[in-house]
């Protein structure tokens, strides 16, 4: 029968999933498992802020937990719930988080164009072009373009990624930058984003800045060097991809 406390429990979920407008024992058990969702959020929460969101998704997970569960299952309700909290924690960070810095108009329009791109597949029947894609979003076609080309900094380079150094021996990112004190480390940043970025034109060296050190609209930047918005788009496109092949490819001797 299992003991008391879990008893009540189970009497409460079971009130719920018979009467699913029954506010009051919702909040019962919202406040009853609070801590226990607030710990799992405190996991993954880089930030207060973030933090707070997680533990509102965590309490999604936990009422889809409650909908779901059945107490013939054999197992108590905590062990039942907290890998669905832990899923739907994990799938927020994954549709709603970025590994490294974009500007907020990309991070904004990047959720609009997947939702865009599925209508319109619905609806013709095939891939949307980028025009039809921009038209329907009301922006311009740079702008998808852009969001585009980095969202696929969604997810950065792991920390236990592998590569060879010149020893033909395996080793980690991590292996390389080590733990050093904060200082240092900054030093450290500095010197290798300086490298890489002397391995683009001045003017792709330019325009990386401005976008994302300055915080700069395609467009404006195409004013301050007198060219079009759609140049710097591409310009832009191919010092990314230098960007990333440099870092894959011959990280190590950058580091060195």
């Amino acid at each position: 029968m299992g003991t008391k406390y879990q008893q009540q429990v189970y009497r409460w979920i079971k009130q719920i999933q018979e009467n699913p407008d029954d506010k009051e024992t919702r909040e019962k058990i919202v406040l009853h498992y609070t801590n226990l969702v607030r710990s799992l959020a405190r996991r993954y929460a880089k930030s207060y802020s973030f933090y707070e969101d997680l533990v509102q998704v965590g309490m999604v997970g936990l009422l889809s937990a409650v909908n779901r569960f059945d107490e013939h299952f054999g197992k108590p309700f905590e062990s039942f719930a907290v890998p669905t909290i832990i899923g739907e924690i994990k799938r927020y960070i994954r549709d709603h988080t970025w590994s490294v810095y974009v500007p907020r108009r990309v991070r904004e329009l990047n959720p609009k164009i997947n939702k865009a791109v599925e209508h319109l597949t619905n609806t013709y029947h095939r891939s949307p072009t980028i025009n039809e894609i921009a038209s329907y979003l009301e922006v311009t076609e740079e702008a998808i373009l852009e969001t585009l080309e980095m969202g696929r900094s969604y997810q950065a380079i792991s920390m236990d990624y592998q590569f060879k150094d010149s020893e033909n021996s395996s080793q980690s990112l991590l292996d390389i930058i080590g733990k050093q004190e904060k200082g240092f480390e900054e030093v450290q940043l500095k010197a290798f984003f300086k490298t890489i970025l002397s391995t683009l034109s001045e003017r792709e060296q330019q325009i990386i800045r401005q976008i994302y050190f300055e915080n700069l609209t395609q467009r404006e930047v195409g004013k301050q060097l007198s060219i079009s918005q759609m140049h710097v788009s591409r310009l832009q496109r191919k010092a990314l991809k230098r960007l990333r092949d440099v870092i894959r490819n011959d990280l190590t001797e950058i580091i060195d």
